[in-house]
């Protein structure tokens, strides 16, 4: 550094509570803020539980229901009413099912310039809009910040992002971040924070800048971010919540690890197809690819202005026969205001069908394509099988193409059709928090009993790092695994997040069918994968149903930030070939002997696994918190034993 510091580098400056701001050292962090997810919540809060702690100590913890919105037996209900009893007894607002996905509501009743904010979600990066220090991370780190612990993270390079110019008619906020995965790729922004700055920040919203920070998460990036200024002073006082906000910016002549310059006049309707984000090709090259769903919402693109841009797309016109139209208003506020505003009856009248303010289909509650259908959606994932549908081709692109599609019936570039759509902000939004449940005083929530349905199950305790580990790699997969692959979604099995036991019947069926049987069968083992393992979601039964099935180690190329943090929560242990052509030397059934792994762990560095092919060099990556949780047994233990 040279005395001048970067927006990123302020804030994490402002909230250090221990370690050195020198990349690729730990640092520990302040969290003011925190939020869950029903779908990571109840783990969440059972973790917390376990901690016995008597009041969250953040300054504000939300629990909001977005995802498993969909009632479809017991489960689902029973946990939103373990969650809603969680945040009454301990001290959290809540968020109540149909209030709006928690990413959309914290942006516009909660989030603020200045603030580190963690939650139980990849997309928790969204709040990098407002200039705030927003990660994603596993429900365990989330428990330990809502007890009053530090976020610890390894101190990632900051990576800026220069925009100039202005968006041409037709192109938008959603263009920009797949022009910028195109460019970096879903591993592009490992190990670093994405900060955004130039004069091209001027014409973007703050809902402009949501959809870019959210996907943010897509690049791997640890976070995104940019800076509070005019126009989120604007934003805040529409939301009538000005005093929010503090202006904040890199400071004149702050250097960036490694930057790119981006020129919005230059951008184009673009299109990520399946079954990566990273797989972008311009609208015009697909142009004219018949489609049979469209799919508008989610995180990412559910905002007012979105919803405006696409009423003004649908008015007057009909969704074309043969394809499925869907619309899912981020939030109450969002779908209120169509309604005032007339905009709600455009959309109706088009033949669009409108879902409720949920993840809904992007999460695969619900709206599978039809087989091998084509289906255009305005959300942050097309992983293989992430839609219900196997062979369905998943594109995601922004509202306006997504709209106009809908009307042609083909993939149709919006600047074809000649339409203009201002998206401007209203000068005052519709305030209306009655679907927010605000914290108890302390005496009243002392009288109030957290209520647990029968689906409600303990969560799996790891044990400690062992001397020697002997075990059989049970399953062997390739590059950019998701935890999607890990534990798929989908309304089949979501309900089922707080019972590990029935969870695990489906982990890694994605890949392997027979996994979950080979593991319970072999007592556990090994697994063996490629680059960038565990991209995608925050979600921790991604570690914890491996865990609960036996496995011990994961050794691969390369692994996403968030997975390896929840596998060391878990107690798995994380291993990294030291050459990458060692993982070809590894066949599924491969019985594996690592010797002084315990001691390994202890002091970091290497190890040596023994195969029937011979010695293979395996790295350690940890830090000395890593190191210590992982001889404990996961962070639990490690928590109790902190205690002491």
């Amino acid at each position: 550094m040279n005395g001048k510091y970067t927006l990123a580098e302020k804030l994490i400056k402002s909230h250090l509570v221990s370690g050195e701001m020198s990349v690729g050292n730990e640092i520990a962090l302040r969290i003011d803020q925190t939020l869950t997810q029903d779908a990571t919540g109840t783990m969440a809060y059972l973790e917390f539980e376990s901690m016995e702690v008597p009041r969250v100590k953040t300054e504000l913890s939300v629990a909001y229901v977005d995802h498993n919105t969909l009632q479809n037996g017991f489960m689902n209900a029973d946990d939103h009413k373990y969650i809603r009893t969680c945040a009454a007894k301990y001290g959290l607002y809540f968020s109540r099912p149909g209030n709006g996905i928690c990413h959309q509501v914290h942006l516009e009743r909660f989030g603020a310039p200045g603030k580190t904010l963690i939650g139980s979600d990849s997309h928790t990066p969204t709040g990098g809009a407002l200039g705030m220090l927003a990660f994603g991370a596993g429900g365990m780190d989330v428990a330990v910040a809502m007890a009053g612990g530090a976020y610890n993270i390894i101190m990632p390079e900051i990576f800026g992002v220069e925009l100039k110019g202005r968006l041409s008619d037709g192109v938008s906020a959603k263009d920009v971040i797949l022009e910028i995965l195109r460019r970096l790729s879903v591993k592009g922004g490992v190990n670093r924070i994405i900060e955004y700055f130039g004069d091209g920040l001027e014409s973007l919203s703050v809902p402009e800048r949501g959809t870019i920070a959210n996907m943010g998460a897509e690049l791997g990036a640890s976070t995104s971010v940019f800076p509070a200024d005019e126009n989120t002073r604007e934003f805040l006082t529409a939301q009538g919540r000005e005093e929010c906000y503090t202006p904040l910016a890199a400071d004149e002549g702050a250097e960036y690890a490694q930057s790119i310059t981006i020129d919005l006049s230059e951008i184009v309707p673009l299109a990520a197809c399946p079954h990566s984000p990273d797989n972008v090709k311009t609208v015009a090259e697909l142009e004219g690819m018949k489609i049979s769903q469209v799919c508008i919402g989610s995180c990412t693109n559910s905002s007012y202005a979105d919803m405006k841009k696409v009423a003004a797309v649908l008015k007057g016109k009909t969704v074309a026969e043969g394809v499925s139209l869907t619309v899912s208003p981020g939030s109450k506020q969002v779908l209120q205001m169509l309604a005032r505003d007339g905009l709600l009856e455009d959309i109706i009248a088009s033949g669009a069908r409108i879902l409720e303010c949920a993840c809904g289909p992007c999460i695969g509650m619900g709206q599978s394509p039809e087989s091998a259908g084509i289906s255009l959606r305005t959300f942050n994932r097309n992983f293989l099988g992430r839609s219900g549908t196997a062979d369905a081709g998943i594109y995601l692109v922004s509202p306006e193409t997504a709209a106009v599609s809908a009307v042609a019936g083909v993939l149709t570039d919006p600047r074809s059709a000649g339409i203009s759509v201002s998206a401007a902000l209203p000068d005052r939004f519709c305030i209306n928090d009655n679907m927010i449940i605000p914290p108890l005083d302390v005496s009243a929530a002392e009288a109030v009993t957290v209520e647990r349905g029968p689906n409600i199950k303990p969560f799996p305790k790891g044990s400690p790092a062992e001397e020697k580990l002997e075990a059989e790699c049970i399953l062997k997969v390739g590059d950019n695994i998701t935890t999607d692959h890990i534990m798929p979604a989908g309304a089949s099995i979501l309900p089922y997040r707080s019972n590990i036991p029935y969870l695990s019947r489906f982990c890694f069926t994605v890949c392997d069918p027979g996994f979950p049987e080979r593991a319970k069968e072999k007592g556990g083992g090994i697994i063996i994968g490629g680059d960038n393992y565990g991209q995608g979601s925050s979600r921790e039964h991604a570690a914890l149903v491996p865990l609960y099935l036996g496995v011990k180690a994961v050794i691969v190329k390369s692994f996403a930030r968030i997975h390896k943090a929840n596998l060391i929560n878990a107690g798995i242990i994380p291993l990294r070939f030291e050459n990458a052509a060692d993982y070809g030397r590894i066949p599924l059934g491969e019985k594996l002997v690592i010797g002084g792994l315990r001691e390994a762990v202890r002091s970091g560095g290497e190890v040596i696994a023994e195969t029937q092919h011979g010695s293979v060099r395996l790295i350690l990556e940890l830090s000395e918190r890593d190191r210590a949780i992982l001889l404990a047994g996961g962070l639990p233990m490690y928590m109790k034993g902190a205690d002491k």
